[in-house]
Formats: structure tokens, C-alpha cells, sequence
């Protein structure tokens, strides 16, 4: 699977991008949001990417923040939401906005994106109101949720090194962020992971 792409841009149009890497062009899918901070043409760009795969089609999407990946990826599991409403959502809120929106029920701010209604509006708060203080971006984040965590900081990296293990972006930042809470903010990465795993395993 295609997680990351590191190349400059070559092309954009209204929802997708093209980009270069090594002479070889990807079309990748994007919101808004990841349009506007990959820069202009020419310009050297990193983009995190999904790959769905259907019976029909196989569409890369890209994301300029691994957190926006992973709200696209828990819109999608909700019953209703393909690749194209999930940007449009992304598109309209920050991952911040959409956090915010779905820990307080505000299914208003979420019926702001284009061509969701109110109903999918109201099932998509309800169905990720519980995950939603597990990932990043947002300021009402329940006590014990994880915080944005700046790259390449011992908290990011054991996160990281949890989803290579299999478990689930949000499960491995909740334990990370329990991990943290428990030994301090200047807990190394080592001690991080290893307490993290025994709390998303129990």
C-alpha cells in the first residue's frame, strides 16, 4: 500500500493534484484544505496517502497532514460516506473544527460540508463522537485524550511505532497519551511504547 509520496508538484486541478516522484506522476485526490498547503506548481511537496481499492476503480487520496488521513479514514467507516463526501467534509472543517464538532454533537458544523444532510450530518457526530478525542486537532478534547503531537517528538514516534503493530491510529493515541500521563512529558520514547502497549492491549 502507497502511505506516503515525496516528489514536487506537478499538476492541480479543483479536488486532485498530480505529483512527481522520480518521473512518475500520481494522481491523488484531495481536500481543499491539503490543496491549498502543498504549494504552487514546481513546488517540492510530501503528501500521506490512502489507497482505496473497489471493484471498479482504485483512487489514491492524499492528505498534507498524517491526522487528516486518519478523520478521513474513521469517515469513511461511517455507513453513508464515500471517499468524495469525507474530503468534502475535510474540506469544510479543520480536523480541529471536526473534532470539536463531533465531542460536543454540534452536527450543524459537520451539515456545513457539501452534499452532506442533516441525517448524515447527525449519524456521523454519533457514531465518532466517542473516537473523536482520541486523534488530533480540537480544543475539547476529553481528560486523558492525546494531544497534537509535534513531529518526530517521543510521543508521535511511539504512536507511530504502535500502528505498525496493528493497532488503530485512535487506539494508539489514547494509549500513548494515557502512556504520557502516567510518566510525565519527558518520558522517553522506549518507555512510552512499552507502557502505551500494555494499556491498548488491555
Amino acid at each position: 500500500m502507497i502511505a506516503k509520496l515525496k516528489g514536487r508538484l506537478d499538476e492541480i486541478g479543483e479536488d486532485w493534484a498530480i505529483v512527481d516522484v522520480n518521473g512518475v506522476g500520481y494522481l491523488v485526490h484531495c481536500s481543499a484544505r491539503t490543496l491549498s498547503a502543498l504549494g504552487g506548481v514546481g513546488a517540492a511537496c510530501t503528501i500521506h496517502t490512502d489507497l482505496q481499492v473497489s471493484e471498479n476503480d482504485m483512487r489514491l487520496l492524499g492528505f498534507a497532514e498524517a491526522s487528516e488521513r486518519d478523520w478521513f479514514r474513521l469517515l469513511t467507516g461511517v455507513q453513508g460516506v464515500g471517499s468524495k463526501v469525507a474530503l468534502a467534509i475535510l474540506s469544510a472543517l479543520s480536523t480541529g473544527e471536526l473534532r470539536d464538532a463531533c465531542a460536543g454533537g454540534d452536527a450543524a458544523s459537520v451539515a456545513r460540508a457539501n452534499g452532506v444532510g442533516p441525517k448524515l450530518a447527525g449519524r456521523i457526530v454519533n457514531e465518532l463522537k466517542d473516537k473523536a478525542g482520541a486523534l488530533p486537532g480540537g480544543t475539547g478534547a476529553p481528560a486523558g485524550a492525546a494531544s497534537i503531537a509535534p513531529a518526530g517528538s517521543a510521543s508521535a514516534d511511539a504512536v507511530s511505532a504502535l500502528e505498525n503493530l496493528g493497532f488503530k491510529p485512535a487506539i494508539a493515541a489514547q494509549a500513548v497519551a494515557r502512556a504520557q500521563a502516567e510518566l510525565g512529558e519527558d518520558a522517553a520514547t522506549s518507555e512510552l511504547i512499552r507502557v502505551a502497549l500494555k494499556k491498548a492491549a488491555g
